[in-house]
């Protein structure tokens, strides 16, 4: 089996519409969080979010292409240029596309009903349905460079982005592909998709604090993860900067509850990319954890964490990014790739802000508030999402 290398990276986030910005700000426990610019926000119950500030499409994408182009879509283009333009290389027909998203384009679709319904119009935006269509991230990124290899969309809600990448490592490894821009992006901070997270009971009301004793639910984020995978002998081959070997995935499926975790669908897939990666538990010294900061998913995935580490455990650093930048959904997994790849290269592990009391229940090293120098070696990112889909990332440096 071929090894993969990841030798580019991009992203855009409510903390930095780069990868330096975005790392600097994972490092620093910097928020994205805050009150919601949607116009209708006032009436919301839970007001606060991570929105990406003052986007500019226009800088993503030329006016064709823009047009063409929801939010997340033009997230997904953004991410995809900075990792195209790191790794400085994505010729090929042997080239894929992959991007994740839990949502699709949540704009267009309440664009659409606001002039049908409220504005009283009789026509919507002449391209809503390719805007809206999950698939528009692959299919423009694909038209960006000219990509002739597989191109697609993934959709397994929050596990999206890993569920993406790892379907393009398994690619790379077998030899189907040589390279693949794969990632997720996710932009659905809309007025109705706030009520309906409203009324799902998941939302903080002020803050996202993950394994804290006083948590109180998540914070919708949104933007765009997209990293650049080749084959590592073609990487080496042409004197590729290597960010990191992505070195194994696993995914399982609880197959118990749409909503609920399962502490035995986890650990499966956990265990399963360490198996992939050939690592054992011992090797990893960095997690970074779904930790959403609801009551639920924490202690089952601090639970996962024990079942599959044992002894190990006490030893690893465990932190959740989702505090800083939110949850993003189709696009949370390759936004914390990031983070974790950057712990890979600088030695630092970014923090689990907001955290005060520590809960019984959770009861490993989460990094609180503050980053800490360590050697990373080997580290996994965890995705759990509604459905009971699990897909983990496992990470080995260079």
């Amino acid at each position: 089996m071929r090894r993969v290398a990841i030798t580019g990276l991009g992203c855009v986030s409510s903390i930095g519409k780069d990868v330096q910005s975005f790392l600097e700000a994972t490092r620093e426990g910097r928020s994205g969080v805050g009150p919601t610019s949607l116009p209708d926000g006032d009436k919301l119950t839970a007001r606060n979010v991570a929105e990406v500030k003052d986007w500019d499409g226009a800088a993503a994408l030329d006016r064709k292409l823009l047009n063409l182009a929801d939010r997340f879509s033009q997230f997904a283009v953004a991410a995809a240029k900075q990792a195209a333009a790191d790794a400085g290389d994505i010729s090929g027909d042997r080239t894929a596309v992959i991007v994740g998203t839990g949502v699709g384009g949540a704009h267009t679709i309440e664009e659409g009903y606001d002039r049908l319904w409220r504005q009283d119009q009789q026509r919507v935006h002449p391209f809503s349905i390719p805007r809206l269509m999950s698939n528009g991230p692959p299919s423009l990124i694909g038209l960006e460079y000219g990509v002739t290899g597989p191109a697609f969309a993934v959709s397994s809600a929050c596990s999206s982005s890993n569920h993406s990448i790892g379907t393009a490592f398994g690619m790379i490894r077998s030899g189907e592909v040589d390279v693949a821009l794969a990632g997720g992006a996710e932009s659905s901070i809309t007025f109705a998709g706030m009520k309906g997270w409203e009324a799902l009971r998941v939302i903080s009301p002020d803050v996202c604090r993950p394994f804290s004793k006083d948590r109180r639910g998540m914070i919708l984020g949104e933007g765009a993860g997209i990293l650049l995978l080749e084959e590592m002998e073609r990487a080496k081959a042409r004197g590729a900067v290597i960010h990191a070997e992505l070195a194994g995935f696993g995914m399982s499926s609880d197959a118990m509850d749409m909503v609920q975790p399962s502490m035995a669908g986890a650990a499966r897939a956990i265990r399963l990319a360490l198996n992939s990666a050939g690592l054992d538990p011992s090797d990893i010294d960095y997690v970074n954890a779904h930790g959403t900061g609801t009551p639920a998913n924490d202690p089952t995935e601090t639970k996962a964490i024990r079942h599959v580490f044992g002894a190990a455990a006490d030893a690893l650093l465990v932190s959740s990014t989702k505090a800083m930048h939110g949850h993003g959904l189709g696009a949370a997994g390759a936004l914390e790739l990031v983070a974790t790849i950057g712990a890979l290269e600088s030695s630092v592990v970014p923090p689990t802000i907001n955290f005060t009391e520590a809960d019984p229940e959770c009861d490993l090293d989460y990094v609180p508030n503050e980053a800490r120098e360590h050697p990373v070696r080997a580290a996994i990112s965890n995705s759990f999402a509604f459905g009971g889909l699990n897909a983990v990332l496992a990470l080995r440096s260079i």
